[in-house]
């Protein structure tokens, strides 16, 4: 991480920015906001169209609404933010004091939900956001900037229904020029060396609530999908309910490592230093029916198949990450190939 400065890395009011945009953690952003629409039958049919998801719990005269529908009941539409009630100026103070310094441009990184009750055709929904958090100065592959995490808590019929937290960065656009890769003249060319060993580390898996058990499992080289204890559906990837019978329960069971490969991609573009492309991402069928988007490794590329038995393995990739992966079948005794 660079410290100090501003955007382009030259000294400047680095800190002070920093300490400026931590009075806003806390923050009312809005207060006694009302959704534009009652929770409705027609936007939950045209949400679970466009999902395809066909569970019976979200039709009929009993039916509740997706959980992760959550967000859409909140949404402010094309017309914006601005004519909602109970909004302050907090996000324009904090997002033009950003501007204002440089960090102009903006991406959502990711969000995480909490449900507490299902929502229900009719219910009128009211919700509370703040800014959760400023973290400090990050320097990212994008550029240089903030991460902000605002926080909205749900409510239906004055009840939490749930908590949606989502996180962006605002951030100056990083300025690359070409690296050089010739060697001065009478050197022994150990820079050039030094520099095309240092491999960037792949990123990180983001991790939570939901999906720490998953994770725990790798660190123990065992691959475990979750079972509903009420319909017994597998799922993968994990999430906190089960998308065939909607129960919340559930436990574990081991894969035994075994599938196909049921779909793939080549990636060539764009080139990230620590993925070296191309490489193979396929779309792996286990044998126990779920399905798991991870690389092949162990075979050229280009000779990755539809079909294609692989078995499972543990790779480790630096010295505190370690990601199952699929070796082709074919190919078990090979290595160094595909990697």
């Amino acid at each position: 991480m660079r410290e100090g400065g501003g955007p382009d890395g030259s000294a400047g009011d680095g800190d002070e920015l920093s300490e400026r945009l931590k009075k806003y953690q806390g923050r009312a952003a809005t207060v006694g906001g009302v959704g534009r629409d009652l929770v409705n039958a027609p936007m939950i049919r045209h949400w679970c169209e466009a999902m395809g998801d066909t569970n019976p719990a979200y039709e009929g005269p009993d039916a509740v609404a997706p959980p992760t529908m959550l967000q859409a009941w909140t949404m402010s539409g094309l017309s914006g933010h601005a004519d909602r009630p109970g909004r302050s100026g907090t996000y324009d103070e904090l997002f033009g004091l950003l501007d204002g310094a440089g960090y102009t441009s903006v991406v959502a990184t990711d969000c995480e939900q909490e449900y507490l009750c299902p929502l229900r055709p009719g219910d009128e929904i009211t919700f509370d956001s703040m800014i959760e958090s400023v973290s400090g100065r990050k320097t990212t592959k994008l550029g240089t900037g903030y991460f902000v995490t605002t926080r909205m808590d749900i409510r239906a019929g004055g009840e939490l229904a749930g908590t949606h937290r989502f996180r962006i960065l605002k951030y100056a656009p990083a300025h690359r020029s070409p690296k050089s890769t010739q060697t001065a003249p009478g050197s022994s060319g150990s820079a050039r060396t030094k520099s095309a060993e240092t491999k960037s580390r792949r990123p990180r898996p983001v991790i939570n609530r939901d999906n720490a058990g998953f994770w725990e499992g790798v660190g123990r080289h065992r691959l475990l999908i979750q079972r509903c204890t009420a319909c017994g559906t597998l799922r993968f990837p994990w999430l906190p309910g089960c998308g065939a019978c909607g129960c919340p329960d559930w436990d574990t069971v081991e894969s035994g490592g075994e599938g196909t490969v049921y779909s793939y991609v080549v990636m060539h573009h764009p080139p990230f230093p620590a993925f070296g492309p191309p490489y193979a991402v396929a779309l792996v069928e286990l044998a126990e029916g779920v399905r798991i988007v991870s690389n092949v490794v162990g075979v050229p590329y280009d000779e990755v198949r539809i079909g294609m038995p692989v078995r499972l393995e543990f790779r480790c990739y630096d010295e505190d990450l370690e990601l199952p992966v699929f070796r082709a079948a074919a190919f078990a005794g090979r290595s160094g190939e595909g990697s």
